[in-house]
This record gives structure tokens, sequence and C-alpha cells, in this order.
């Protein structure tokens, strides 16, 4: 491991990452390379989940292509050196802000969205001028291996690297030092990673999940609210980091609302056949939500087939906040439908546990939305919507608190990988006495008065 990050050092160093034509070059190597090997990533990815064609392009190829677009497009507006306004303490000066890459960086994905959740933060690293080493989750392993293959055949290791492997592997990689580490993953190891960075004093992003709720009011457009929310929790089996967790609504709609949602479910038609559906990762998480499923309180499906890995579309009721789905992430095809009194009551259940990924809101009442807006903290969201604000690369995508730390997608990711030099650039055909000895009480009044204060 320390080979490799002595290798991309020494590249690093050499400056060639900071020439932007450079970093345009290679990115547009990698959108050439995916694309010449879509149906061989189809298939890998067919393999781990059962992941169809469309839904690879449209939840994983279709945001890395994006953010390659974007990137090469705006590149040299964002690595440009800004000119700020100087104060007149430092008269006659100039003074402006230069970005600049970080160095040798770390980035691990994640399992569940294995090509964009690996390939999108390595984007953003190479367009601001990093090296990388990548390291794909090793629980999707013909994804991994095709990613290792196509990247490491293609690209300078020295710039672009993919190192495979599990817990050994990456627990070697974060001994060593790096420039900028980025995680997506769970809490539990980003803790860990956070920990081995502070040894180094390396900055870190953290891109974690946890509860994000799902609120309705009682004026919100009930059908089209339920449309969204339910192809947004179903997507990809549930095993999204952004998935609604689980539903709030008053108790006044809570029948219209189950009657809606198991009507949209069977409307769907979820199955790896029909190319809208997934399995689960794996035998152990397939175990894990089974005992999420409280028999008693499921309204429709609940079936789990532990041989396929396939768990149906489940609505589960009368859920509490002490049930045990709602003790942890649930991070598959699961939603519990839990009810208030008041949108006080709410509120308040939610900001007792740590602070959600994402935030839903369906609603037509202004006032109820801004208030859910204003009083909540949370990393991103939508109103009336689902997910799809991750498809927006002008809006910062990241958590709040223990659902993460810093954010990226479009310039938020350049400026992720970055380091904006602040510079003072004094002109020498002048300079004031008023800072050098001898000090005096008129010299201090003229520098009170040039900064503002008596």
């Amino acid at each position: 491991m320390k080979a490799f990050i002595d290798q991309q050092r020494a590249f690093f160093n050499s400056n060639k990452t900071k020439d932007l034509d450079f970093r345009i070059g290679q990115l547009q190597q990698l959108k050439t390379l995916l694309l010449s090997n879509q149906n061989r990533l189809n298939e890998a990815i067919y393999e781990d989940f059962g992941k169809s064609p469309f839904e690879t392009f449209t939840n994983e190829f279709g945001l890395v292509f994006l953010d390659i677009d974007e990137a090469c497009s705006k590149l040299k507006k964002w690595a440009k050196r800004k000119r700020v306004r100087t104060n007149w303490v430092n008269f006659p000066a100039k003074s402006y802000i230069i970005p600049e890459p970080l160095g040798v960086s770390l980035v691990i994905g994640a399992w569940n969205y294995p090509y964009q959740l690996s390939l999108a933060p390595a984007i953003a690293a190479i367009a601001a001028g990093n090296t990388v080493i990548l390291k794909p989750s090793e629980l999707p392993s013909n994804t991994s291996r095709i990613l290792a293959e196509l990247i490491n055949h293609t690209f300078d290791p020295a710039f672009f690297q993919v190192v495979e492997g599990g817990i050994e592997e990456t627990t070697a990689l974060l001994e060593e030092r790096f420039d900028k580490i980025f995680f997506t993953g769970s809490s539990n190891v980003g803790r860990i990673v956070y920990q081995a960075a502070a040894k180094h004093l390396t900055p870190v992003t953290l891109e974690l999940g946890g509860k994000s709720p799902a609120i309705f009011t009682e004026d919100a457009n009930l059908k089209m609210g339920i449309k969204r929310l339910i192809w947004a929790k179903f997507l990809n089996s549930g095993q999204t980091c952004i998935a609604p967790d689980y539903v709030l609504l008053p108790k006044s709609i809570k029948a219209e609302f189950l009657h809606l949602a198991k009507e949209e479910i069977e409307q769907a038609s979820y199955s790896i056949e029909n190319g809208n559906y997934v399995r689960i990762i794996n035998d152990r998480n397939v175990e894990r939500l089974k005992r999420l499923i409280d028999p008693k309180k499921v309204y429709s499906g609940g079936e789990v087939f532990e041989e396929e890995r396939i768990i149906l579309p489940t609505l589960m009721q009368d859920v509490t906040f002490d049930d045990t789905i709602m003790q942890e992430e649930i991070f598959g095809p699961l939603l519990p439908i839990l009810t208030y009194d008041s949108i006080d009551d709410a509120i308040l259940e939610i900001k007792k546990r740590e602070k959600p990924l994402s935030c839903y809101v369906f609603t037509t009442n202004s006032a109820l939305k801004n208030k859910l807006l204003n009083e909540l903290s949370f990393g991103g969201g939508a109103v009336n919507d689902a997910i799809m604000h991750i498809s927006n690369n002008r809006l910062p995508f990241g958590g709040v608190g223990n659902s993460g730390i810093g954010s990226y997608h479009g310039e938020a990711g350049f400026r992720t990988f970055s380091h904006y030099k602040g510079i003072l650039e004094k002109a020498s055909w002048f300079e004031t006495k008023l800072k050098y000895s001898p000090y005096s009480e008129g010299k201090l009044k003229w520098i009170k008065r040039l900064m503002g204060t008596k």
C-alpha cells in the first residue's frame, strides 16, 4: 500500500495534475472507457444484484456521466483564481483565492450503488487535480473486479488505481497518510475511518446514512406523493442511503395511505424479471432484514425468499418508535408507517434522534412546509418528492452530524477535494508607518478608524 501511495505522491509532486487540460483529458478517457464497456459492466452488476441495464444506467452511469460532463465543461471556471476585495488596512494591495488540489486521495466506495458511489467521488477528486486510489466495496465482487480490471489497465497507476480487497486491505490503506479521504458507508465504519485519518490529520468527507423520514400532512397530494414515495423507497430494493426509511403521517389519512401505497406496489409489479427490482446484497443482510419484520404489523408483503435473496416490498402499520425496525437504518424493502397527533409531535420525535441524511416533506401547505424545513436538521431532501435531489448537481449532497461530514456533486465535489489558498499581494511603491514602532496614541486612533472601530 505504501508503494502505491509513494508512487502517486511522486506523480502529484510532478505538477502534472495541476494542468487543467490533463484533468479534462483523464475524465473524458474515463467516460470513453465506461461507454465502450457498458455490456460487461451491465453483466457484472447483474451477477451481483440482478440489476437491469435500465436501472444500471439511470441509477449508476447516468449520474456518473453527468458528473463527468459538468466537470469537463465547468472545470476552468471552478479552478480560476477569484479576486476578492482588499480592506483599507492593507492598502495598496490586491487579494485573491487560488483553488489547489490536496494531493493523494483515497476514495472508499459503497456496495449498494457500486459504480456510482465509487466513481462519483473519484471524478470530483480528478477534477480538482488529485491522484486517486479507489477502494470499491468487496461485497459486489463482480463489479469490484471489473472496475479494477478496466481502470488499472487504462490509467497510469501513479495517477488513478483501484485496490481490491476487504477489511484487511482497507485497514492497511488507512494506516498510511493520505491528503484526503472520502468514505461512503455506515456510521460505524465511518467512525473507524475518521479515527484512522486523525492520526495523520487527514481531512475526511464521510457520506453516511440514517433513518430518513418522509412526512405527510393532511393536505398533501396523497396519490402523487405515494407514487413518488413508493418508487423512491423500493428502488434498488430499498438499498439506498437516501431512501425514505419510514413514513410519518396524521392518523386521519392512514387508511387511505395504506390502500394507495399497496395499490401502487401492485401496479409496479416489482421483480428482477421486470427489471425494476434487485436482490439483497448477501445472506447476512437478508437475515438482518428478516428480523426487522414483525408479522403482526405487516399490512402487505413480508415474504422472504432466502435462497434467491429476495424480500418483497413490505408495508408495516401501527409501528412505534420503540419497535425493533425503528432502532436502526433499514436499508431494505421494508416501509414502516407511523402516525402523529400534531406536526409538533412529529418534529419532536425526529429531533430526539440522530440527524438524518435526508428528509422528505409532502404537503401543499406553505406554512407547514417552511416549518418543517426550518425546524428539522438533515443533510438534504425534497418537497413533494423523494431522492431526486441527488440528480441535481447544483445541489451539494452530503449529511450532517451522524449522517455525514462534508458534501460533493458538481462544484461542491471540486471544493471538497480542493484547498482554497488566500493570497494578499502588496504593492511595493508605498507603505504606511502606522503598524511600525514607535507606537503612539495618534497611530492607534488611525488604526481604529481604518478598522471601523472607536
